[in-house]
């Protein structure tokens, strides 16, 4: 069953408590930074701490970027090349369609996905870059150019919880809609946070896989328990929100919720594999945990990912 409406008003417009992230970060492992300020790694080569290559000195150069261990070395001078810190331009790809208006647990897919948005805006906004966003359902609703400080991730997070409390039309999801705008959209590589439940029809892999080829992408997966199985609950009936059909089912029959059980398993396996060949990052948010632990331990994980010095996807 659905959270109730009292409960789901109550809940309507919370965000979460981000201080308990500390001084956690959002970690990128490929060298995005452009802008002159923050502390991402960057992909050009000027004044900085990361070191980068050393090059033969060229005459007029700044004396000060001269390695003096390798050169006195050597017969020739040579200069040391670092990269820069700067600030990224990350956006987030959210999903607002009525299918993530379904929650069993503690909470509704929808405001977790909210939540996940304010977070991730929090930890990349703080740190010096720029976050944008790009909000789809049946359509692509809403974008929002990228914009760094305090003030500006308020006016992000504050324009995204509208969006997302604003009732959404009965139509299919267009997730292939909304990453096809953000190909269009983003020419500079960036990192590219997609929330979505991924239950859309099909065509969004290849837009996926563009995207994962061009930026760092990371999807997150919203997931309740009752889509991975459905419990003896007796006769229901189902509304597909964004259709509206219904269906009723007996879920007392043990071989329809096995032949379930194993279909919902094969869809997720399937996303699961869509998303490893596209090259992105999965983070899969389930609505029977609270959402910030799970957050932060996928963080964790991927910090230690990056000090190792690994491309590869969190299992």
């Amino acid at each position: 069953m659905a959270v109730s409406s009292d409960e789901r008003r109550r809940r309507r417009g919370r965000l979460p408590n981000l201080e308990v992230l500390g001084r956690l970060r959002w970690p990128v492992l490929g060298r995005l930074g452009f802008h002159t300020w923050g502390d991402e790694r960057s992909r050009s080569r000027g004044p900085g701490v990361e070191f980068a290559d050393v090059r033969e000195y060229q005459f007029g150069e700044d004396a000060r970027l001269i390695d003096w261990n390798l050169t006195a070395r050597s017969d020739r001078i040579f200069v040391r090349e670092s990269h820069p810190d700067r600030g990224l331009d990350a956006w987030l790809i959210v999903d607002s369609s009525a299918s993530l208006d379904w929650g069993t647990a503690l909470t509704l897919k929808r405001e977790a996905a909210l939540e996940m948005a304010a977070a991730a805006s929090s930890l990349i906004a703080r740190r010096g870059s720029r976050v944008g966003a790009i909000v789809f359902d049946a359509q692509v609703r809403r974008t929002l150019p990228p914009i760094a400080g305090r003030t500006g991730r308020l006016h992000l997070v504050g324009h995204l919880q509208s969006e997302l409390a604003s009732p959404p039309p009965r139509a299919a999801t267009a997730l292939a809609g909304g990453l096809r705008h953000a190909l269009k959209l983003v020419q500079r590589r960036s990192l590219l946070i997609v929330i979505t439940d991924f239950l859309a029809a099909g065509g969004w892999q290849r837009p996926m896989a563009m995207l994962g080829h061009r930026h760092e992408v990371v999807a997150v997966r919203m997931v309740d328990p009752t889509e991975l199985a459905i419990p003896d609950i007796g006769v229901v009936t189902f509304e597909d929100p964004e259709s509206g059909e219904q269906l009723q089912v007996d879920t007392s029959d043990g071989r329809l919720r096995a032949r379930f059980q194993l279909a919902a398993a094969e869809q997720s396996r399937r996303i699961s594999s869509d998303l490893r060949r596209a090259h992105v990052t999965e983070l899969i948010i389930t609505t029977e945990q609270p959402f910030l632990p799970q957050l932060i331990e996928y963080l964790r994980r991927r910090t230690v990912e990056l000090q190792r010095g690994r491309g590869a996807p969190v299992p």
